[in-house]
């Protein structure tokens, strides 16, 4: 039988300083005395998991944990397996499952059934580091195994259903210790993070389950509570910081893809049967049920939608982020994309779009020019039955707008002279702002197309908005494209601070408020222009960014008329969002909205956004 490994005092106290600073036992005094002292006789698996998120036991070294092998992982970067204790201490706070991290390279070489003996140093690991603010996935590292016996039965799976996790989802988080969780004692009962902490490492079972966010990398999005916050067509919708959507749970398959590949999915279809094996935790998306059974999945039906055609009278204006578009992506994500524009966009006469990449993509060698990416996108509308569109652009300059380094993402605007013409005044770059001024009585652009203040702070390193001045029949609209900031830095709704950190948000209320000024210019010229601000958002209808974007009234979110389950245009970890958007000026007062959804709820998909339609008239 292996005997126990006692780590120098000095490695003890540097893994304890280390989660300290990390702000992962503020509140544990119990880890830092458990640290002080390695001796540790007759430890069981709940000893090692305790009442809270951290291990008591943290940068302890363990000898003979008994329990039965649950679950193998046999590959990845993260190798190893989590085995329970058959016999529970009765306290819902403490899990009685743990995971054993055999190493990056090191195939463990147990079995499910397996009745063993574990020595090993209590660790507590941050998937994407202490930065992410991710909660720890306590486990044992460095281990020695015994096997006593192989084909005994699993502890009995515990069921997460819609009546066993919480209606609340987290406690709030301790201000002593920086908005951290992780000191306070799990309460299972009340909390939906606090449940399945409880739960981390253990033997789990779900039943027969919706999809809520499409197969992608092997993985899955499935809810246990079917009547949180639907959406119509079987997601499960993001409607404001405190519906979370709890009953959400990804699903990997600890089935290598060899043997079994892993089931495409989409939102709305369903997960059937028993789906049974350990709860782990990750870096993307948090607690996820790593299945021991195979996965099966029930196709029901879902299809992409469609809108109807604009009227005679009517101007339709739609945004659309077709992801990284360049020549180097093959001839059909650009047919694909094509016949999206004409078949589920009835060919809107204006159409913005985001992420419009150079003319060869992320190689880094100086090219901005992206007239080759927006030809051959036409070409592929024309092919499938489209009109013959018209562009207009500023390209910027090389490597100064985000996105992959060297693609230099920009916004384009198509539109179809057939129907609508843009007004050109020249003399717009990617340095020098339009500006607004009063023609005949009424607000005209001094530059279009021009960029909205492009050397206001908020746009450094980020795609500066873009925009136009349209006439149809007779009628002036001004249009400004955006690309906000994305969400990089924020952290996760799992993560150990509750309410978590959304630092990224800093800068998409900059950036709002320039284009809420810039819209304001020429309202105060003329009070009743039609201005819509389209694009990519990269925030919610209730955000900050958005009450940003309205302040004063200035703006209207258009995706607000909409009934409540019909607003989303992304899927994000099996929650339903809203990121882009189309919002109107005062003036425009009786408008048709669409979310047209083609892209995020499918395992097959073009673009990961949702394009957005608006139809009025001027």
């Amino acid at each position: 039988m292996p005997s126990s490994v006692t780590p120098r005092p000095a490695a003890i106290a540097a893994v304890v300083a280390s989660a300290v600073a990390a702000g992962l036992l503020a509140a544990s005094p119990a880890a830092t005395a458990a640290s002080a002292d390695p001796a540790a006789a007759a430890v069981r698996i709940h000893d090692i998991q305790g009442t809270t998120r951290i291990s008591p036991l943290v940068g302890t070294a363990v000898a003979d944990v008994p329990g039965v092998v649950t679950g193998v992982r046999t590959y990845g970067s993260s190798r190893g397996f989590w085995f329970q204790d058959p016999d529970g201490d009765g306290d819902a706070a403490t899990s009685e499952g743990v995971f054993v991290f055999t190493g990056s390279g090191s195939t463990p070489t147990v079995r499910p059934g397996d009745s063993v003996l574990v020595s090993g140093t209590v660790t507590e690991f941050v998937p994407g580091g202490t930065s992410s603010g991710n909660q720890s996935l306590t486990q044992l590292s460095r281990p020695a195994v015994t096997v006593l016996s192989t084909g005994n039965p699993l502890p009995e799976a515990v069921t997460v259903a819609a009546w066993t996790v919480p209606a609340a989802y987290a406690p709030a988080g301790d201000p002593a210790a920086g908005g951290s969780v992780n000191g306070l004692r799990l309460d299972p009962r009340r909390f939906a993070l606090d449940y399945y902490e409880s739960l981390e490492g253990s033997n789990v079972r779900i039943g027969t389950s919706r999809v809520v966010g499409a197969s992608a990398f092997s993985e899955l999005w499935v809810t246990v509570k079917p009547h949180e916050n639907p959406t119509p067509r079987g997601g499960a919708r993001y409607g404001s910081y405190d519906s979370q959507n709890g009953g959400r749970l990804k699903v990997q398959s600890l089935i290598p893809l060899a043997e079994q590949p892993f089931p495409a999915a989409n939102v709305g279809d369903v997960l059937t049967g028993t789906t049974e094996g350990p709860l782990d935790f990750n870096q993307y998306g948090g607690y996820t049920l790593t299945a021991r059974t195979p996965l099966t999945v029930a196709d029901r039906g879902a299809e992409r939608e469609s809108a109807r055609p604009q009227g005679r009278h009517e101007l339709s204006v739609a945004t659309y982020n077709v992801e990284n578009l360049d020549p180097s992506d093959p001839q059909e994500k650009f047919d694909a994309l094509g016949r999206a524009v004409v078949g589920n966009l009835a060919s809107p006469d204006i159409l913005a779009l985001e992420e419009i990449q150079d003319n060869n993509g992320a190689k880094n060698d100086g090219t901005v020019a992206a007239d080759q990416t927006v030809e051959r996108f036409i070409t592929a509308i024309r092919a499938a039955g489209g009109p013959a569109y018209e562009w207009r652009g500023i390209d910027p300059e090389n490597n100064k707008d985000g996105g992959e380094p060297g693609g230099n993402i920009r916004q384009v605007f198509l539109f179809n002279p057939e129907r609508v013409s843009f007004t050109d005044r020249a003399g717009g770059d990617a340095t020098t702002p339009t500006g607004v001024v009063r023609e005949r009585g009424r607000a005209a652009l001094t530059l279009s197309p021009g960029r909205v203040a492009p050397a206001d702070a908020a746009w450094e390193s980020s795609r500066k908005p873009l925009a136009g001045e349209f006439t149809f029949r007779g009628k002036k609209v001004f249009v400004v494209a955006n690309h906000f900031g994305s969400k990089g830095g924020d952290e996760a709704l799992t993560s150990h601070r509750q309410p978590p950190n959304r630092s990224s948000e800093i800068k998409r209320v900059e950036q709002a408020r320039a284009v809420n000024t810039f819209v304001k210019e020429i309202l105060a010229v003329d009070r009743k222009a039609d201005v819509l601000v389209v694009g990519d958002i990269n925030d919610f209808e209730f955000s900050a960014t958005t009450k940003t974007l309205t302040d004063g009234g200035a703006l209207y979110p258009a995706v607000k008329s909409l009934p409540r389950g019909d607003r989303y245009s992304y899927v994000f970890q099996g929650n339903s969002q809203v990121l882009d958007q189309i919002l109107t000026s005062p003036g425009i007062r009786d408008f048709s909205y669409d979310s047209v959804h083609i892209n995020a709820e499918f395992a097959d998909q073009n673009s990961d956004h949702d394009p957005q339609l608006l139809r009025f008239r001027p």
